[in-house]
């Protein structure tokens, strides 16, 4: 799958960019503050329906401007395709597909697989559980239409029990047969939400280790492990256990919502024991072992986004990062950086072909 060219109007600091774009390596670099992560935050917009780096979407229009559109043009499977994302303030966002606008925008999941390697993506060390979990979710979503379901339909109805949880909590009363309902649902679609999540880390962590080894040449020893409330008892007789919880707290303090991920070395949590090396490496091998269960999956190459690849990693890891992108299991790929000079002596190391758009 290749984007042969993209242009935006009004996309955060730009009033409108074109750029016909190489089918292997292309280079956006300029100084800091100049729209590098907005160009690749565009492209990851048209796989996504959102931006990356910022979730409130009218905050993505340009300032003082009443709208946004990016416009992508692909080949997939040797077949045109033009994918449209557009933003009017006061009105819904509009996704459209070769002219025709998606009902839902989770149909448009996966259809242009893309993984992005960013600075930003320390969060997944240093933040909360939630953003862990969106990892998880990204990637078995991008292949996996049903899994997406049920963590959507998961979600409906968590957020209905909490609002009946409130509702109670207000008018001071209680209806254990409404509450039975709401949990019977949340274990029909919990459950299996668990189990595809299991059996995703299973497949994942051996390729994550082997990326790991690849990229650090060292032989820490690093492990995914995977935290859930399932493992102790079912969903249901866990939301049993928990009502007089729940209803003292207004919400729903047991189920799939609370999973989440550890990241360790040599045992312990990375965000405490790994150096900056260490956790970099980490979270790179992280996201290439995500582009490896993802073409795999999809059968399709997604599109590389590496955003500031340069930020708190030595040369020698970026050039074997670089040497590793180029090889031709590895399709397109997109890298931000401040140095034009030093990102096309590194380009070159790959030996393919590339293009340098300075901004």
């Amino acid at each position: 799958m290749i984007l042969k060219s993209l242009s935006l109007i009004n996309y955060k600091n730009f009033d409108s960019k074109s750029l016909d774009l190489n089918e292997k390596i292309n280079c956006i670099v300029g100084n800091n503050g100049i729209g590098k992560t907005n160009i690749l935050d565009a492209i990851y917009h048209l796989s996504f329906g959102k931006s990356y780096f910022n979730p409130v979407a009218t905050q993505n229009i340009k300032h003082g401007e009443d709208f946004f559109v990016i416009n992508g043009e692909y080949i997939k499977n040797e077949k045109p395709e033009k994918v449209v994302v557009s933003l009017k303030r006061g009105q819904k966002k509009v996704i459209k597909r070769n002219g025709k606008p998606y009902d839902k925008f989770s149909e448009h999941i996966g259809f242009l697989p893309l993984v992005i390697i960013s600075p930003a993506d320390r969060d997944l060390i240093v933040e909360g559980s939630d953003v862990r979990r969106k990892f998880i979710d990204s990637v078995i979503s991008q292949s996996d239409k049903t899994y997406l379901s049920n963590l959507l339909n998961y979600n409906k109805i968590l957020a209905q029990r909490n609002a009946l949880l409130k509702y109670f909590a207000l008018n001071h009363t209680f209806n254990p047969d409404t509450i039975a309902v709401y949990n019977d649902q949340l274990t029909q679609y919990g459950t299996v939400v668990f189990e595809k999540r299991q059996q995703f880390l299973e497949t994942f962590t051996p390729i994550f280790k082997t990326r790991y080894k690849t990229i650090s040449n060292g032989n820490e020893k690093i492990g995914l492990v995977y935290n859930s409330h399932l493992f102790e008892d079912h969903l249901k007789s866990l939301l049993k256990q928990q009502i007089n919880k729940d209803k003292a707290l207004q919400y729903t303090s047991v189920g799939i919502h609370k999973d989440d991920l550890s990241f360790n070395i040599e045992g312990h949590p990375i965000k405490k024991f790994g150096s900056q090396g260490q956790q970099k490496s980490f979270l790179v091998a992280l996201k290439l072992a995500q582009f490896d269960f993802i073409k795999a999956q999809s059968g399709v190459n997604p599109i590389l986004l590496l955003d500031d690849i340069f930020d708190k990693l030595d040369e020698h890891r970026v050039a074997q990062i670089i040497k590793l992108v180029g090889e031709d299991s590895f399709g397109q790929i997109f890298i931000s950086d401040t140095h034009a000079e030093r990102t096309e002596n590194t380009v070159k190391q790959a030996h393919q072909s590339y293009e340098v758009f300075k901004l």
